[in-house]
């Protein structure tokens, strides 16, 4: 009981945290068309940023800063260089550029080992018992933040006038525009919106796990992943699949028995422990959906 509890938090929590960086890169695809390489370096910089201004500041105005700081660079990037290439095969390619100009900054200003990004005190341990198993606080504040960011979000997108405009643009870009509303500026602001969201993930998510250049690389193939899982251009397949792969993973690395032993096998790899297997796990479940519905969970035709 204690191990299937500790688990589905930890699994819960690391699929929300997934979610808000994953959202962001859903939302920029759904309306520009484009799979961009550098969020997870967005990821990496909302992390920094927060452990940074953390210093000077204190967490919880790291944890409002920092994402608002990568909006705003996300909206430059956006506005000066994304749009000139709008339409364009280059696209995509510039995007690739920018992240690893934004690592290579990264590491010029922080150096290349982990830093010294702590849980703030009010979050570090137990924050409530239930059967008799204690609950990390942090990482339920994690889902807290999540779930909060994802109400918004459904808020924002079927209740505002901007939200509204969004989903006309969505198909209909050239109506939109030809109707008074500024469509490229809707771009910058859902690339905004998009980049603050990884910044969001990365100042939650840099103090539960390690913030590290590398952090780019452990996450960003995950998060496209989950894009194919839950389908392009979906949210809540994307949330769908975040949960999946969340505790998919956290239930393999907990279990300490063999294939062998599991599965009633003997062999070369048999000895092989079902946690050395949970890294592979989120491609396993890839290939498998695109073999049986290739839209994705939740994807359209």
């Amino acid at each position: 009981m204690d191990f299937f509890l500790l688990s589905l938090i930890n699994g819960l929590s690391y699929g929300l945290l997934l979610f808000l960086l994953c959202s962001g890169l859903t939302l920029i695809y759904s309306l520009m068309g484009v799979l961009s390489f550098a969020h997870a370096a967005f990821y990496v910089l909302g992390a920094y940023l927060a452990y940074g201004l953390s210093v000077w500041l204190g967490f919880w105005l790291a944890l409002l800063l920092a994402p608002l700081l990568v909006g705003a660079l996300g909206a430059l990037l956006e506005r000066h260089l994304m749009r000139r290439l709008k339409g364009h095969s280059a696209e995509m390619l510039m995007t690739f550029a920018l992240a690893l100009l934004m690592l290579e900054a990264v590491q010029l200003i922080w150096g290349n080992a982990p830093v010294d990004y702590r849980v703030p005190a009010a979050l570090d341990g137990a924050l409530l018992e239930l059967a008799g198993v204690s609950l990390p606080a942090y990482r339920i504040f994690i889902m807290a933040v999540a779930v909060l960011v994802l109400g918004l979000l459904a808020v924002f997108l079927r209740r505002s006038r901007v939200g509204l405009v969004l989903k006309a643009a969505l198909t209909h870009p050239q109506m939109a525009q030809a109707l008074g509303h500024d469509v490229p500026r809707l771009f910058t602001l859902v690339f905004a919106l998009g980049c603050g969201l990884a910044g969001l993930a990365g100042a939650l998510g840099g103090n539960a796990f390690v913030t590290e250049p590398g952090m780019a690389a452990t996450l960003g193939s995950v998060l496209f992943v989950v894009i194919v899982v839950g389908g392009l251009g979906s949210l809540g397949g994307a949330l769908l699949a975040c949960l999946v792969i969340g505790c998919l993973q956290t239930f393999a690395i907990g279990l300490d028995a063999s294939l062998g032993s599991w599965l009633g096998f003997s062999g070369p790899l048999a000895g092989i422990k079902v946690s050395q297997l949970a890294p592979l796990l989120p491609y396993a479940l890839m290939v498998l959906v695109l073999v049986l519905r290739p839209r994705g969970l939740m994807g359209q035709r």
